[in-house]
């Protein structure tokens, strides 16, 4: 079962970090790493993941099971733990109403036989950073109170059913809870409207110029 042994930290820097150097020293699959608030949380890219103390779900999980289609799993597993309406935006930003509710986070050494999944679900914060206020929102901003362990409780089950399954019934699923499908979204290298993902994951995107399939990086919709 995901989620066991579990180590709690009332703070830490990142859980991800702490999962990472459990990993290392030879944590068995299913590791998971929470902590009630922390200091160096961060993101994709590089980004700060910031969440008061005790308002959010900040775990990350030590697997030795694991395929390509891993954060594909992360994101279905999130949008099925959580009691409401959720879609991804690819790559992996969990959206309710068009705003950002959970971040999924995967790192590893694939060639040492490990991988760390890191999930952040906002759960009881009503407030955002100015920053944040427009494009990020809580469980409670959605109007449903439900605990921090509850939460998490339905999550560990999710994951325990998603991770491992079949890659073609991951994208599938997937496919459903798809949040950029047949909008208009730009990147780096251009803009065009969002056509559903590959067999690969790659996000299909229909661009004057043909199609295109983005493997990795940023994108945002065109509102």
């Amino acid at each position: 079962m995901i989620g066991r042994p579990r180590v709690h930290h009332r703070r830490t820097g990142s859980t991800n970090e702490r999962a990472r150097e459990l990993a290392g020293v030879g944590a068995p699959h299913g590791t998971l790493v929470t902590a009630q608030e922390q200091t160096s949380g961060r993101g994709r890219q590089g980004r700060a993941w910031v969440a008061p103390p005790g308002s959010a779900v900040l775990g990350s999980m030590v697997l030795r099971e694991f395929d390509e289609v891993l954060p594909l799993a992360a994101g279905v597993a999130v949008c099925e733990a959580v009691p409401l309406r959720a879609l991804v935006k690819w790559p992996n930003d969990v959206w309710i109403g068009g705003r950002k509710l959970a971040g999924i986070l995967v790192e590893g050494r694939p060639l040492e036989g490990w991988a760390v999944l890191g999930i952040g679900i906002n759960v009881s914060m009503t407030e955002f950073p100015a920053e944040l206020e427009d494009t990020a929102t809580s469980l409670r901003r959605e109007g449903l109170d439900i605990g921090i362990e509850e939460v998490l409780g339905r999550l560990l089950v999710s994951l325990d059913c998603w991770l491992g399954r079949p890659p073609a019934e991951v994208l599938a699923a997937w496919r459903t809870v798809d949040a950029l499908r047949g909008s208009d979204v730009r990147w780096a290298a251009g803009r065009g409207r969002a056509a559903g993902i590959d067999e690969a994951g790659a996000l299909l995107v229909d661009t004057p110029s043909g199609r295109v399939a983005l493997d990795a990086g940023e994108v945002h919709l065109l509102r």
